[in-house]
């Protein structure tokens, strides 16, 4: 964002933010995973073996929120923390992250895809079938390679979708539409069931992923460390100095230890710390990057840059989309520090939310865009099927360029209102 509108917000605050405020923020947010921690337990199946059951969604994302920003925080205040510490626990967080962010992201881009094939193929708009499902009922199970219509009985074009991820195939009576429109149809729907296959086998084994690392002894030891967490953060001081004259260790309070400060947690041995210049630090990281992006073409509509190399044999990601993806991160790290400073006022930033929503859309465009090719890349796929992913591909790089664009129109209007 521009920097004279937070500085503007920083002005505005009673003058330096205090350590203080990154301990408590930090204990929040630990105590926030904590919570999410126990509701997910709470509400999940007790194995791996268990029925799948989604009522632990919502804990699960709880869970990865706070780790985010326990995570954030820690990489951008770190010099005012233990660095041991900091440097152990940054790892383990962004594993539980991962791990959980895993399934939640096959299940959006199912939905997506199936959602855009449906708009593509010109059917009705996707709808519950018999109602949204119910928190732990069981899922519909996923459309098999033999199900298949008998030869000249009726055209399987894509009907509604039943909750969230199974493809219901309709059918209507033939002579209707002409040859190519009818393959085309029988295209759509063979490349939804195979999107769906491939996208909940990947899903199912997220989720067991999932059960597996929250169960195990590495993620009961990073529990552990949030529960210190919770109740007392290592602040940098903390180690300074370390032992007195005879090598013995000093007590906290004692002449010759650190400082302390009011609460049991000490301050940095120079005394008050300000948080500002390093929340400018990450703010200042952000503009680099965003000043790095081709922000001009990206404003202009229609542009086709997200098209280029869509024809490419090499299944690696779009590299071009590997600087907006870094923006992205970046920007959350930012508005994570602007929750250190301001606390929940951060969360009004309508700009800053803007932004954010057009990177988010941005991530997930370009990684459906990446599974309807590498769906299309199956072997012995009908023509029909990997006409309708080429489709579905060029569609969701289309989304790729909307993004790109949604995000250059903010960040001009954020860049000239603040002036």
């Amino acid at each position: 964002m521009a920097k004279q509108h937070h500085e503007d917000e920083a002005d505005a605050s009673a003058g330096p933010v205090p350590v203080d405020a990154l301990v408590d923020y930090l204990r929040s947010q630990a105590t926030e995973f904590l919570r999410a921690l126990r509701r997910h337990r709470e509400a999940s199946p007790g194995t791996p073996g268990g029925g799948r059951s989604d009522a632990g969604v919502g804990p699960a994302l709880d869970l990865r929120r706070a780790a985010r920003r326990i995570s954030g925080s820690l990489h951008t205040f770190q010099p005012l923390l233990d660095q041991d510490w900091a440097e152990r626990l940054r790892p383990e967080l962004a594993w539980v992250s991962g791990t959980l962010a895993a399934e939640h992201a096959h299940a959006r881009q199912s939905d997506r895809l199936l959602q855009a094939l449906h708009r593509l193929s010109g059917a009705p708009p996707p709808s519950p079938v018999g109602g949204p499902p119910t928190p732990g009922s069981p899922r519909p199970p996923a459309p098999r390679a033999a199900d298949r219509p008998a030869s000249g009985a009726t055209t399987p074009t894509l009907g509604p979708i039943a909750g969230a991820g199974s493809t219901v195939i309709a059918t209507r009576a033939p002579g209707r539409t002409g040859a190519d429109r009818g393959s085309q149809a029988v295209g759509a729907a063979k490349a939804g069931a195979l999107l769906e296959r491939r996208l909940t086998t990947a899903r199912n084994r997220a989720h067991s992923t999932t059960l597996r690392a929250l169960g195990s002894a590495r993620f009961h030891a990073l529990a552990d460390q949030v529960a210190v967490l919770a109740g007392e953060v290592p602040l940098a001081g903390d180690r300074a100095p370390a032992a007195g004259p005879a090598g013995r260790r000093l007590a906290p309070g004692r002449p010759g230890a650190g400082p302390t400060r009011s609460g049991g947690h000490r301050t940095s041995p120079a005394g008050p710390t300000d948080l500002r210049p390093r929340a400018a630090a990450a703010e200042g990281r952000l503009g680099d990057a965003v000043a790095a992006l081709p922000l001009v073409t990206a404003g202009r509509p229609y542009n086709a840059t997200a098209l280029a190399h869509g024809l490419s044999p090499n299944p690696a990601p779009h590299s071009q989309d590997a600087p907006w993806h870094q923006v992205r991160l970046l920007l959350r790290l930012h508005r994570y520090a602007l929750e250190v400073l301001h606390g929940e006022a951060a969360l009004d930033d309508a700009r800053l939310a803007a932004a954010g929503r057009a990177l988010d859309r941005h991530r997930d465009a370009a990684e459906a865009a990446a599974a309807a090719a590498q769906a299309a890349r199956t072997p012995r796929i009908a023509p029909a099927t990997a006409y309708a992913l080429g489709v579905l591909h060029a569609d969701q790089r289309h989304e790729v360029e909307a993004a790109r664009y949604a995000f250059h129109d903010c960040w001009r209007h954020e860049t000239v209102g603040s002036g």
